[in-house]
């Protein structure tokens, strides 16, 4: 049931979803009708507002967690990188990495800097078919080609939410005892949450925020004015995120 009212969270917060059903309704508003000049002035200001890459820009770096540089990460046990970023594509022969690519590719510059001396992957998958392949064998599977070895690998494939990654990863602690210190890989905008549902089931790992949204603050006069469909995504993407995590405190999850 929470899984399926997360993926409804993608709709519910996000502006291309209300610039849609705002279109729509002054389409079948009546013609020079007093409503379909308030929706379409309500479409005018979402699609201003949505497509600010400005805007959006500003809010993700007040959201997102800065940056950690690798010198002042103090060496841990573990890293524990979580999953979200592969894509169901086809032909099935190899793995796809969609956004988010970095929480892979940082976890792995953790190893190889010795920063940390093993990766715990954890992530199952949102399929009913139990012979799907969970994403964390897809990454244990590329991060076995990169050259760790598959002993300096520990898969947790259970979870499908960041509530649940805190818990399996947990469990999947009890049986490695001699793991007691952790850096955590995720998302800058996800790794506020994902670092209060970990220290919810007692485990403070540092954290090591990957794939960020933010751009900087280069941007140029079309910056600010020009409506960019790539805003109204980032929008979805942060707004899905503040949502989720206020659900998570209200849960007690987090």
């Amino acid at each position: 049931m929470f899984f399926l009212l997360s993926k409804l969270l993608l709709v519910l917060f996000s502006p291309g979803a209300w610039l849609l059903v705002l279109l729509i309704a002054a389409l079948v508003a009546r013609p020079l009708g007093r409503w379909r000049r308030r929706w379409l002035w309500a479409a005018a200001i979402v699609l201003f507002l949505g497509g600010n890459n400005g805007l959006v820009n500003l809010a993700l770096r007040a959201w997102e967690l800065p940056a950690v540089p690798l010198a002042t990460v103090a060496p841990a046990n573990a890293a524990v990188l979580l999953t979200g970023i592969t894509a169901d594509n086809a032909p099935h022969d190899r793995v796809y990495l969609s956004n988010g690519a970095d929480r892979f590719t940082n976890a792995l510059w953790l190893y190889r800097a010795k920063r940390v001396r093993r990766i715990i992957i954890s992530g199952g998958t949102g399929s009913t078919d139990p012979r799907t392949v969970t994403e964390a064998a897809e990454l244990a599977t590329l991060l076995r080609l990169s050259g760790v070895p598959q002993r300096d690998l520990l898969l947790e494939e259970r979870s499908r939410n960041t509530r649940e990654n805190a818990l399996y990863t947990k469990a999947l602690l009890a049986q490695h005892p001699d793991i007691k210190t952790l850096v955590l890989v995720t998302s800058a905008f996800h790794e506020r949450r994902a670092l209060a549902c970990f220290a919810k089931v007692g485990l403070h790992p540092a954290a090591f925020p990957a794939d960020f949204r933010n751009t900087g603050l280069n941007g140029g006069l079309s910056f600010w004015l020009v409506p960019d469909v790539d805003a109204l995504n980032r929008w979805s993407i942060l707004l899905h995120e503040m949502a989720g995590y206020v659900i998570y405190r209200v849960m007690g999850y987090c």
